[in-house]
């Protein structure tokens, strides 16, 4: 949740999940779909039938990889590595939307000096990922729009899961993917029921819909509604 809301201010899917079926490329990494989100592992296969293309990358070998169009099996903790080496690649073959990002983004310049250390030599060596297949997620990505990226707990429940939730972000406003139908940054939660307990305001930070506890109107206005005092503390 602090990586999406870092980047967009809320910790939620920017899609909704029927919007899976809809996209013209479905990039999955770190989620086992199949056996922990079989609703959702079906939306994809739906996805597939209609012509999307899917990208599988997981330390393991999952079932969803032998639908995939390329399935890559990267090193644990590599996720940074591996996403910085796709948007490399991506901006160095000018597969970027320009104008998308020029219009909704910051940062880019800065971005753009980040990630051109990580050709796909060097990527290839952190990751244990050829370079070729590299290239190959980053070409089917950026050039079968819309892109929705599904993650699960396999990326976040790392040291740097906060930067593998911020990579992902960047990859997916890189080429225009955030804000369109069948496109987005979508987590797959590791539990029943975990996001619609935290967009009730179950998190002791906000109120319901994200609402923070600090700010003193939004306060106002929920103890007004529920008739008691509440405190500015999380």
């Amino acid at each position: 949740m602090a990586g999406l809301a870092a980047a967009f201010g809320s910790g939620a899917m920017t899609n909704a999940i029927a919007e899976i079926e809809d996209a013209g490329c479905i990039f999955v990494i770190g989620s086992n779909t199949t056996a922990c989100h079989p609703l959702v592992a079906r939306r994809i296969l739906r996805a597939k039938d209609r012509g999307a293309k899917l990208i599988v990358a997981d330390p393991r070998n999952i079932h969803l990889a032998r639908f995939a169009d390329i399935a890559v099996n990267h090193r644990l903790g590599s996720d940074v590595a591996l996403l910085n080496g796709m948007m490399h690649i991506i901006i160095d073959n000018n597969w970027h939307d320009r104008e998308y990002i020029s219009q909704r983004t910051e940062g880019f310049d800065e971005f753009k000096a980040m990630v051109e250390s990580y050709t796909p030599e060097r990527v290839q060596e952190i990751t244990g990922v050829q370079a070729s297949e590299l290239e190959r997620m980053a070409r089917l990505y950026a050039t079968n729009p819309p892109g929705s990226l599904l993650y699960a707990m396999g990326i976040t429940q790392h040291t740097s899961g906060v930067d593998n939730v911020k990579s992902c972000c960047n990859l997916a406003l890189l080429c225009g993917n955030v804000g369109v139908h069948g496109g987005g940054v979508n987590p797959l939660r590791g539990q029943n029921n975990v996001q619609g307990a935290c967009d009730m305001g179950g998190l002791p930070n906000v109120f319901p819909g994200y609402q923070p506890v600090s700010d003193d109107s939004i306060r106002q206005k929920f103890a007004a509604a529920w008739g008691t005092e509440l405190s500015e503390r999380a």
